[in-house]
């Protein structure tokens, strides 16, 4: 029986309000009109430490800075297991909304040494592709505010989201791609296919592609 090709794991990353949970979607709408299989997912996750991380949303002052950054590497151990990894040998193609880098770039800015955050995840395989969506911060928070209508939640602050734009700006791995995210979704969504395209030779940078 012949082996299944592994999946192509791609994540997106960036400041909140960025627009990368869009951008994911319409990638995975694109990727299963080629016939491609594909899985979403996403972290935190649902699972029980991705819990206690969504319960930091409200006061992230009741643990360390060091405490915050186990309660993640300990949720993304267990979505590599039991989805990342099992997925890709089973040739899903995996698109995740955030993964370590976030960790560097969100851990870095509570103090943390981001290249020590990276270096905790030997457990985790690299993405194919890392695809940053680049945004100011001033502007992502008033997308926050203008989508939700209520108040910021504790890794929302404009002074945390400048720290962790200069972090997610110094990353330098091979798989980093850098999308501007100031334009429309329709033209964010055309430079992210341009980065894909040779990880799926079938799915082309279109122009003519209506993006809601």
């Amino acid at each position: 029986m012949t082996e299944p090709v592994p999946g192509v794991f791609i994540v997106f990353e960036g400041i909140d309000g960025s627009g990368k949970s869009t951008q994911l979607r319409l990638l995975a709408d694109v990727l299963r009109t080629r016939g491609l299989p594909v899985i979403e997912t996403f972290e935190p996750t649902k699972g029980v430490f991705g819990r206690k991380i969504r319960n930091l949303y409200k006061d992230r002052s009741i643990v360390t800075p060091q405490e915050e950054l186990e309660l993640f590497i300990r949720d993304r151990r267990e979505h590599v297991d039991q989805l990342i990894v099992p997925s890709l040998a089973a040739g899903i193609n995996v698109l995740c909304d955030r993964y370590f880098l976030s960790s560097a770039a969100y851990q870095g800015a509570a103090g943390l040494d981001p290249d020590r955050i990276i270096a905790r995840h030997d457990f985790a395989p690299d993405p194919d592709l890392a695809l940053i969506i680049e945004i100011d911060p001033e502007r992502s928070i008033q997308r926050i505010v203008e989508r939700r209508g209520d108040a910021l939640n504790e890794f929302e602050q404009l002074a945390s989201l400048k720290k962790v734009d200069g972090i997610f700006k110094q990353l330098d791995l091979p798989y980093v791609k850098r999308i501007d995210g100031t334009g429309s979704q329709a033209d964010v969504h055309r430079l992210i296919l341009e980065q894909v395209d040779n990880l799926f030779p079938a799915v082309e940078p279109s122009a003519n592609r209506d993006v809601p």
